[in-house]
């Protein structure tokens, strides 16, 4: 396994309590859309097991044209020793990555491409609609849909809505209104639909998208494999 050690070059307060670190591009390391990576601070790797609390699974929000791998999240004021330790670190500080692995590329298939997030949950979806606009091929569209109840909505910069490339994005910030939309998306026999979130996030979708005739086949998690299993067993009825 390689550990690639690099730097905070900078923060960005995307709100409150939502931040956005830029971490400098070490030589060698490479990345697709939807991917995420191990994210750990010094001292991880003490010892004979490592310190997971030391380490969290972090969404990738750039590509690699970018320069710069980033990782939004949110921090509350009540957060884990993680989270705790992140807010206080500045540019210059040292973290490391590792194990990086998409399990949400775009799939270019001659479909419409639904993605479905809550919070920033949206961070996962920030490439994947940058990779679609600078090449649709094999998308017929793509169509964003956010909740978020804070209604510090991210990344507006880019999920705005470009009839010329067959982009829509809609910012929501109550779950009615939300589950709403899905069910009007979930009409789309042959879409395909991606899902960030929480565990129970992703349960509600599922459940309203089988019910309105959605095939498993169709429904893209940011997860394993093996955990795909436990929210999509391939006995599940429609």
């Amino acid at each position: 396994m390689q550990i690639y050690w690099t730097k905070i070059n900078h923060i960005i307060e995307e709100s409150p309590e939502v931040k956005t670190y830029l971490l400098d591009l070490p030589e060698g390391f490479t990345w697709q859309e939807g991917s995420h990576t191990h994210f750990a601070f010094e001292g991880f790797d003490v010892g004979e097991k490592p310190n997971r609390g030391l380490i969290r699974h972090m969404s990738i929000c750039t590509l690699p044209h970018e320069k710069s791998i980033g990782i939004t999240t949110r921090i509350k004021d009540q957060c884990s020793e993680f989270k705790s330790i992140l807010r206080d670190m500045k540019p210059g500080d040292e973290v490391a990555i590792f194990k990086t692995h998409s399990n949400v590329p775009l799939k270019r298939e001659d479909k419409n491409v639904y993605l479905l997030s809550s919070g920033v949950g949206l961070a996962t979806f920030r490439p994947l609609v940058l990779e679609y606009l600078s090449n649709a091929e094999g998308v017929q569209s793509v169509h964003s849909l956010n909740v978020d109840s804070s209604k510090q909505y991210l990344f507006q910069d880019v999920f705005e809505t470009n009839p010329e490339h067959k982009f829509t994005a809609q910012f929501v910030d109550s779950r009615a209104t939300y589950y709403e939309a899905v069910k009007g998306f979930a009409s789309d026999a042959d879409g395909l639909f991606y899902i960030v979130g929480s565990d129970e996030f992703l349960k509600e979708n599922i459940e309203l998208l089988r019910g309105q005739g959605v095939a498993r086949e169709q429904i893209l998690l940011d997860k394993r494999e093996q955990s795909i299993a436990e929210f999509l067993p391939d006995a599940q009825s429609v």
